[in-house]
């Protein structure tokens, strides 16, 4: 991620550095390697997936409407970005998302794998 920064600063994409520094209900942008994506029966169909870049995870929430607009992106970014809404409640953060975009070309070859569960 340290080595696509400059290419992801031209979009104003945050690193999660910048976003655990960033006051509660700010709009936000931010991408990063998925490493996670879970649906647990009990969520009524909400989407949780983990992004990581060069300083660590962030946690994203997609709502049912958001999965169903955006299902193909969701399922198929290995680098995905996010805008939505910044959630913090003390040490609890969450980016609820509003729109996704499919980065992964960005990527090249490089070989990145997510752990999906349902």
């Amino acid at each position: 991620m340290k080595l696509l920064r400059p290419k992801l600063a031209k979009y104003k994409l945050k690193n999660s550095d910048e976003l655990r520094k960033t006051p509660n209900g700010r709009m936000v942008r931010t991408a990063g390697i998925v490493t996670l994506r879970q649906q647990p029966d009990t969520a009524n169909g909400t989407i949780f997936v983990s992004l990581e870049d060069e300083y660590g995870a962030t946690q994203i929430i997609v709502w049912r409407s958001v999965k169903e607009a955006q299902r193909e992106v969701l399922l198929g970014a290995r680098l995905l970005a996010v805008k939505g809404r910044w959630q913090r409640e003390e040490e609890v953060c969450n980016l609820i998302a509003d729109r996704l975009a499919d980065l992964s070309p960005m990527l090249g070859r490089l070989a990145t794998e997510s752990r999906d569960f349902r």
